[in-house]
């Protein structure tokens, strides 16, 4: 039985996944040729539907125009129809979305399907932070890999040297599945067996990112931005080991870590909209800003420093990881965008902000 592939999503990153994986299952014979992509169906200026302009052009329009994505990739507008007959779903929807899209799975996919997230986030309930990659897993029943790493969308999709990781728990079977499914000579994709460490990176870079992008915005130059990045992996590495003791330290020496943390840094959407926020002195809000400058995109880590901050105030963790609640406190109005580099006097802002209504 030849395995048969879904990605569910198709925003920027999740058609260049849909790219990469429609080249690789022509090629291999243990993969049905046909990829689905399940399209949040959208009207475009023209009048028309994205679902069937991709189908038409082979080509989003919208999120990543101009290239072509492969004759054997099929827009589907509906998530059930599109996961229909798959044994290997690959996620890769903006994470506020996941609760709700897999909400609608259960009971719609087989119990052998393997999963992968390519989600950068978490989900924060009352009895604690859960990561994509568990929500899928509990709410589907599924095994889920994750794949993270120094990827820029729009460079991958030319077909630029890439790397990235994947990360399993135990299943190394299905990670070489992963492995094989993704990997090309411009895309190199190694596993390690440290799912929590994997995607502990790829959702914490992106609070660092709007740090990053403060420093830019305000012109504080190249020193100041490798400090707050070298903090900012600090409490990266220090945060993931204490939600979960069995990250390893040499996950973040692989793409997924430090290589994600300097692209994303540098170049990523995050970075580019903090930036701007700098720039206005915090006059724009981030909603604003993400609207005029992402094109349809969501911004991560703004959601994701709130998410954060809010496990780090329930276990009196605040204090400890002063960059994160720093940005978090920037971003939500309590300090100026020069705050950034006031890590040691942030202390009593960051009280003001545990006392205030998130």
């Amino acid at each position: 039985m030849k395995n048969k592939v879904t990605v569910v999503g198709s925003g920027n990153w999740g058609s260049v996944a849909a790219k990469l994986i429609a080249s690789n299952t022509v090629r291999l014979s243990s993969f049905d040729d046909e990829v689905r992509m399940w399209v949040f169906e959208e009207k475009l200026p023209s009048g028309e539907k994205l679902t069937d302009v991709i189908n038409r052009t082979n080509e989003n329009v919208k999120y990543l125009p101009g290239i072509k994505l492969g004759k054997n990739v099929v827009a589907d507008p509906d998530v059930e129809s599109a996961v229909k007959g798959a044994n290997m779903l690959v996620f890769v929807s903006p994470h506020q979305f996941m609760e709700g899209i897999c909400k609608k799975l259960v009971g719609k996919i087989g119990k052998d399907t393997e999963g992968i997230s390519l989600v950068k986030g978490m989900e924060v309930k009352k009895e604690g932070p859960c990561m994509i990659s568990t929500l899928i897993s509990k709410t589907l029943g599924i095994n889920c890999s994750v794949l993270m790493g120094a990827n820029i969308a729009n460079e991958i999709a030319l077909e630029k040297f890439s790397e990235a990781t994947v990360g399993y728990s135990k299943n190394k079977e299905a990670a070489e599945k992963w492995v094989q499914l993704f990997g090309t000579p411009y895309f190199i994709v190694s596993a390690v067996q440290d799912v929590e460490g994997v995607e502990m990176c790829g959702t914490l870079k992106n609070i660092v990112a709007i740090a990053a992008g403060f420093v830019d915005g305000m012109e504080m130059g190249n020193n100041t931005k490798a400090a707050i990045m070298r903090i900012g992996l600090k409490e990266m590495i220090k945060f993931s080991k204490m939600l979960f003791p069995s990250v390893k330290d040499s996950t973040f020496f692989e793409s997924c870590g430090v290589a994600d943390l300097i692209t994303t840094c540098l170049g990523g959407r995050n970075r580019k909209v903090a930036d701007a926020y700098a720039k206005n002195q915090g006059k724009r809000s981030f909603d604003q800003l993400e609207a005029e400058l992402l094109n349809g995109q969501k911004l991560q880590g703004v959601l994701t420093a709130k998410e954060v901050y809010e496990v780090l105030s329930d276990r009196g963790w605040v204090e400890q990881f002063p960059l994160f609640s720093t940005v978090h406190a920037i971003s939500i109005g309590r300090l100026p965008p020069s705050a950034i580099v006031e890590l040691g006097d942030s202390r009593s802002a960051n009280k003001q902000v545990g006392n205030s209504t998130l």
